[in-house]
């Protein structure tokens, strides 16, 4: 903006001017000054410019600030999106290993099923593991990344503090000592394009002035963006770093579950080993003599099939009495809790008898447990047989069978001779129906659990 003659930059009474009005004086003064100071900038530029130059700034830093904040918000989405996917297989992958872990506590499991899912759980881990592997290695690049951006904004500063220094010196210089120095209005907080329209009032401001203070202009926008871009990243590598930890804990609590599942596990299987070790010890007489292990096999089969054929018979007569229902509606439950020893299915062992493509079967469903244990009803249902297989050959095992329906029906073999339902008794689901024995060919005690559906032996799992 112009001056009044009466502003102390351009003079006053105390200074001797005389106080009648009259410009020329001062304009003569000013333009001395004016001129001594065009006389003198280019020799101070000369001295100021040669020895300490500032270092050109790089065109490309602003916009390499501005395209890391840029690409510090595509990393921070796909940060999220990664965290969010490792959360969901964390999730999971605790559900599964509660799962397994009820499983094993709970009723019968199923050591086959257990270890496939306890396999894949592994794997699930092996996936997390990597998963958060990569944001460690995200978490080192973004404090990489941070040491440079700090680096580069502390050097920015440092650039912009001495061309700020350097201009200042240079305004200094271009004015007296007693005039209001340009310096206090370029520290004041105006824009460089301000004071050098200011400045440009009062003097023809040099290209090089011209030039070092837009090149400030840039430094403070460029600064600005790398501050930015610290404060973003140094947010990100908090966030980041909690994330991290967060997931450490959680697969830590994972891994901690699935040992003791696993622990659980083996101790599950030692105690099956060891009663099928009892098994095949017991056996083992009856197999050094094949002949006579065959016979003990045809006889047992003989025994089931002539058994079999009575059941059809009593099941015809309590159906004409209106005791048993054409079909059943429901789903049957396990008859005790205690260790399978063997699933239903193929088996290796030498006592069991060919069935189908395999040379040994299993038609059952072994349930081990300490002897005398309740065995109750699987479902509702009328006891069609309870007492010794008539047709089994010496040791005979004690049966009760239960008919569902037409044709359903479970069987409960190698119980304690002992009657607490009788035949034609209607029995609920979890009746107690006898007590878990060794009678028959067995080697301790144990239940053998089968349904029959259709005339023919099926896995009993399919109806749990």
């Amino acid at each position: 903006m112009k001056r009044h003659p009466s502003d102390p930059l351009i003079g006053s009474p105390a200074r001797g001017w005389s106080s009648i009005p009259g410009p020329a004086p001062t304009r003569r003064r000013s333009a001395r000054r004016l001129g001594t100071f065009l006389l003198l900038l280019p020799i101070v530029v000369g001295l100021l410019g040669a020895p300490a130059a500032p270092q050109a700034v790089r065109g490309d830093e602003l916009s390499d600030a501005r395209a890391r904040q840029a690409q510090l918000k595509k990393d921070v989405a796909n940060q999220k999106s990664e965290i969010d996917k490792l959360n969901s297989l964390q999730g999971d992958l605790a559900a599964e290993i509660r799962q397994t872990a009820s499983v094993l506590k709970g009723i019968n499991a199923d050591l086959s099923a257990v270890k496939a899912k306890i396999t894949g759980m592994e794997a699930k881990i092996a996936v997390i593991k990597a998963d958060y592997e990569g944001l460690v290695n995200e978490l080192g690049d973004l404090d990489a990344t941070l040491a440079v951006v700090e680096a580069q904004e502390v050097a920015k500063k440092a650039d912009l503090a001495e061309r700020q220094r350097m201009l200042a010196e240079r305004l200094r210089s271009a004015y007296d000592s007693d005039r209001t120095s340009m310096l206090e209005t370029f520290l004041s907080g105006a824009t460089f394009t301000d004071v050098l329209a200011e400045m440009s009032y009062y003097i023809d401001v040099g290209e090089q002035d011209k030039a070092l203070a837009a090149d400030i202009s840039r430094d403070q926008e460029t600064l600005a963006s790398l501050h930015q871009a610290t404060e973003d990243t140094r947010a990100r590598t908090d966030d980041l770093r909690q994330q991290t930890a967060a997931q450490k804990r959680e697969l830590d609590r994972s891994l901690a579950a699935l040992n003791e599942t696993k622990a659980q596990l083996k101790a599950l299987e030692k105690r099956t080993a060891a009663a099928l070790a009892t098994q095949r010890r017991a056996y083992a007489a009856i197999a050094r003599n094949k002949a006579a292990a065959k016979q003990a096999l045809a006889k047992a089969a003989a025994a089931e099939r002539k058994l079999q054929s009575q059941i059809a018979t009593l099941i015809r007569r309590e159906m004409q009495g209106g005791n048993i229902p054409s079909a059943y509606n429901g789903t049957l439950s396990w008859p005790m809790a205690g260790d399978i020893t063997q699933n239903y299915g193929c088996t290796g062992f030498s006592w069991e008898p060919p069935k189908g493509d395999c040379s040994h079967f299993h038609s059952g469903i072994d349930i081990v447990a300490p002897n005398g244990t309740p065995v109750k009803a699987s479902g509702k249902g009328t006891v069609v047989f309870i007492g010794y297989n008539p047709w089994d050959p010496y040791p005979k095992a004690w049966i009760v069978i239960i008919a569902h329906s037409d044709g359903l029906q479970t069987w409960y073999a190698h119980m304690q001779p002992k009657y607490p339902v009788h035949a034609g008794d209607r029995v609920e689901r979890g009746q107690v129906i006898g007590y878990e024995g060794s009678t028959g060919r067995s080697t301790g005690p144990h239940l053998h659990w089968a349904v029959m559906f259709n005339g023919d032996f099926v896995n009993p799992r399919l109806f749990l």
